[in-house]
């Protein structure tokens, strides 16, 4: 087996990609299972694996506003579903065989481990596979923001954000047959062209510890060992191209 590109990365998956919309499911066991496989074939290459999950599948603070609930309490409550998102992940995880520990940024000692910065890396040492659950702990900072915070905190090399698109587009693929993908872009290009993959913290933050962002479709077979391999997927997100 080939030596990885990567040694310590961070891998942001919104919580979308784990739930099944045709069938009305939040949490859907068989695309969870799919997670974890390709987790698990990183894993084994001797890939330091952190991640952060989103919660938007069961709760997402913004919608909550709109239904009357103050901004910030329902930005808690998107944390907690981040970590339903993160124990979920755990138990498939685990049922695959891997070894895993999930921290989170607000205290849930009976369910999970506070964040400590030295124990999160001691973890990945070992190689665990480590989820980070409930954002930064503060209302108002995206999941996205979360992703650059701890992947700046534990030394990650790279910043993965996995979706269901092979890059970042121009406009959106889905709507536009024309739309154009990128292979490259600057954090700055990605910012001032409004793309919205990412809040502009998350970008700032990469952006000032140097951490590269790959974008990339998650749900390919093999992409993310691709990436890892070293090859030319998604699009490049660094301070020049």
């Amino acid at each position: 087996m080939s030596k990885p590109h990567y040694k310590r990365i961070m891998l942001k998956l919104s919580g979308e990609v784990f739930g099944n919309r045709e069938h009305g499911h939040s949490l859907d066991a068989q695309v969870l299972a799919k997670v974890a496989s390709q987790l698990i074939e990183v894993s084994e290459m001797g890939v330091e694996i952190s991640m952060v999950v989103g919660g938007g599948n069961i709760f997402r603070g913004l919608a909550g506003e709109q239904a009357g609930i103050m901004r910030s309490q329902g930005d808690y409550m998107g944390m907690l579903a981040t970590v339903i998102n993160a124990l979920a992940l755990q138990s498939a995880l685990e049922k695959a065989g891997a070894e895993t520990r999930v921290m989170t940024a607000i205290p849930m000692q009976n369910v999970a481990e506070p964040f400590i910065r030295r124990r999160a890396i001691r973890h990945l040492e070992k190689g665990r596979i480590v989820i980070f659950g409930a954002g930064t702990g503060n209302p108002y900072f995206t999941t996205d923001s979360a992703a650059a915070l701890r992947a700046s905190e534990i030394d990650a090399e790279v910043m993965l954000k996995g979706t269901k698109v092979d890059g970042v587009y121009d406009s959106d693929p889905s709507t536009n047959p024309d739309a154009v993908r990128y292979d490259k872009l600057s954090y700055t290009e990605a910012i001032s062209r409004d793309l919205q993959i990412m809040d502009t913290s998350a970008f700032s933050l990469c952006r000032e510890n140097g951490i590269p962002i790959i974008v990339f479709d998650f749900f390919k077979d093999h992409e993310l060992r691709r990436v890892m391999e070293g090859e030319s997927v998604g699009t490049l997100i660094t301070k020049g191209c």
